[in-house]
């Protein structure tokens, strides 16, 4: 299976706003907990909130009802989300998206037999969830009646699932993992009053849209551009028939800028900025913006005009985003739960427990409970995971030493439990995902001490150059045993360090490429700051919000391929307003107006 993560583009950011769980609230405790073996649900008292009430009542009555079944479940489970958004879309300075909007899809979760074997087992896994969408309004007649339609269409998928299950069951090799399906975990209860409508001065920032997205007019060399908003205001409901029962009321903004241009030989160059915060006033004021797309069109200008960059295998600096995003698809996807049971995958770590898997200067941990860092809001935090279970701080690697993986309520060899990671975006059923994943070091040095570190490695392996990666775009990994077990990293800003003191030379077309195994090991030395990175990353569950910090690091071996490119040659015409010039003389002219930097 690929996973990928992204720096989030306008349309990755829609669909992560329209589908996700981002939960901003302190963990409540936990009530008794409750037989997992049979769903027993008792009539609840009113909560005040229709939408909840009404989940609860009809978790009641269809628990009693299939309990008459051949075949009845033991576990129901009930989620809704309910998003408010405003969006805003700017491409050289006019507004192309101006829109609100309000939409509310459910979520109906069943298990049919045991935990210890349900309809849910293996390739089943889908069976156990059905999806909808449910009025706006908080009508309890239409509300009970769509919650009905709902349980009904997926006791009816369900049911022969899980015949399916047993028979496969009796016929196949036994697995090696006979884990149960399904883990029990104490009932939450926690009730927040629903966000506020959206109230923010939307004529500012249509204006400021308009502002950033014809700030990159002048730049004829930059062929598409925009600027995006979206404030938005969430409310999630769960409640299961085991006595859960949530409100995680949130709200966010975010801004992405991206802009793109074409070098003469077709490569396609991008480079994005994202920002994110509770509420619009912490974004950045407009000069920071305004001085980020000067960068990214710098950026853009030298990229057209640096080389190609060759194969390559030798020392290397990551920034710290960068090492984040490699630390989050070379080791955070292998450290999932489940992926440590399914027998279609590599298991790269499941029988590592113990054992060392990275330089014992090096931790890893996962917290979601953690909001920000260093200043930066972290796009991977939530208070209860799609599951119901209280999101928690786990230590995964400790000095080294391989201690935990990131569990749902899918239970795995040795870990029985949920440690709340069981994320999905709605219609996926939740597995072991990251949600701040935290890489922390003990042998550190100042960033000018990194460099010269890489600078000495260069001359003691007699290679011509060294390689600092100073920013990334995304990544994606490949985890199936069917498939190399392999990663790729994306970068954008890439240097050629020179042990000579030669100036660093940009180079653009290079992807970091490598085993898991192999390039953990290659660790020499860390930066002293951490460095975030905000993105959203796909996989089975489906698309989620997450983050990854970590300081630079310095490797004796890192190895890069050549990046597949189009051979579109770029635009014939020159773009209006440069109709007196050559496009090469329209670009040149309009590069000199660039405040641009030397490459570090």
């Amino acid at each position: 299976m690929k996973k990928r993560f992204l720096v989030s583009s306008f349309l990755l950011l829609l669909i992560s706003s329209l589908t996700c769980n981002l939960a901003t609230l302190p963990v409540a405790a936990g009530a008794n907990d409750t037989e997992a073996s049979t769903a027993q649900t008792a009539t609840p008292a009113e909560s005040g909130d229709v939408v909840l009430d009404t989940m609860q009542q009809e978790l009641a009555r269809a628990t009693k009802e299939l309990a008459k079944a051949e075949n009845p479940p033991y576990f129901i489970g009930y989620s809704v989300h309910d998003l408010n958004a405003l969006i805003i879309v700017g491409a050289y300075g006019s507004l192309i998206t101006n829109a609100t909007g309000h939409r509310r899809a459910a979520d109906v979760t069943m298990r049919i037999g045991s935990p210890a074997l349900d309809n849910t087992h293996g390739e089943s896994r889908q069976s156990g969830m059905n999806s909808g969408l449910v009025p706006i309004r908080d009508d309890r007649d239409a509300l009970a009646r769509v919650f009905w339609q709902l349980t009904d269409q997926e006791y009816r998928r369900a049911a022969p699932a899980f015949l399916n299950v047993k028979t496969n069951s009796a016929v196949r090799a036994a697995e090696e993992d006979k884990s149960p399906d399904f883990s029990k975990e104490p009932p939450q209860t926690h009730a927040s009053a629903a966000p506020p409508p959206l109230d923010l001065d939307r004529p500012t920032w249509e204006e400021r849209i308009r502002r950033y997205s014809m700030a990159f007019r002048k730049y004829p060399e930059i062929y598409t551009s925009g600027a995006y908003f979206q404030a938005q205001t969430s409310n999630s409901h769960y409640a299961s028939s085991e006595g859960t029962a949530l409100i995680m009321p949130s709200a966010s903004v975010r801004m992405v800028i991206e802009a793109s241009t074409r070098a003469d030989d077709g490569m396609e160059l991008i480079r994005v900025e994202t920002f994110q915060a509770p509420k619009a006033d912490e974004l950045p004021s407009d000069a920071e913006i305004l001085t980020k797309i000067e960068t990214m069109a710098a950026d853009l200008h030298h990229l057209r005009v640096a080389p190609v960059a060759e194969p390559f295998n030798g020392p290397a600096i990551l920034s710290g985003r960068a090492a984040a995003v490699f630390f989050h698809e070379v080791l955070g996807h292998r450290l999932e739960g489940h992926r440590q049971r399914d027998e279609q995958e590599g298991q790269t770590f499941t029988k590592m427990v113990g054992q060392k898997v990275l330089p014992d200067f090096l931790s890893v941990a996962d917290d979601p409970t953690l909001r920000q860092l260093s200043g930066v809001k972290l796009a991977g935090a939530y208070a209860y995971d799609d599951e119901g279970v209280p999101s928690r701080r786990v230590e995964v690697i400790h000095d080294g030493i391989l201690k935990n993986f990131l569990m749902a309520r899918m239970p795995i060899r040795g870990f029985s439990s949920s440690n709340g990671h069981g994320r999905n975006q709605p219609g996926r059923m939740p597995t072991g995902r990251q949600g701040n994943l935290l890489v922390t070091s003990t042998k550190k040095v100042t960033e000018s001490e990194l460099r010269q570190r890489l600078v000495d490695e260069i001359k003691k392996q007699g290679k011509p150059y060294g390689l600092y990666f100073d920013d990334v775009q995304g990544g994606f990994t490949l985890t199936t045993r069917a498939l190399p077990q392999a990663f790729q990293v994306l970068p954008v800003m890439v240097y050629r360090v020179y042990p000579d003191g030669r100036p660093d030379e940009l180079v653009r077309g290079v992807d970091i490429v490598g085993t898991p195994l192999a390039a953990l090991t290659r660790i020499q030395l860390t930066g002293d700051t951490e460095r975030v990175f905000n993105g959203i990353c796909g996989a089975e569950s489906g698309s989620v919000p997450v983050s990854a910090s970590a300081p630079a690091m310095l490797f004796s071996e890192m190895e890069v391929q050549k990046r597949a490119h189009s051979h579109t040659r770029p635009p014939i015409l020159p773009p209006p307003g440069f109709e007196s010039l050559p496009l090469p003389a329209a670009t040149k002219a309009a590069s000199t107006s660039l405040d641009v930097k030397e490459p570090r």
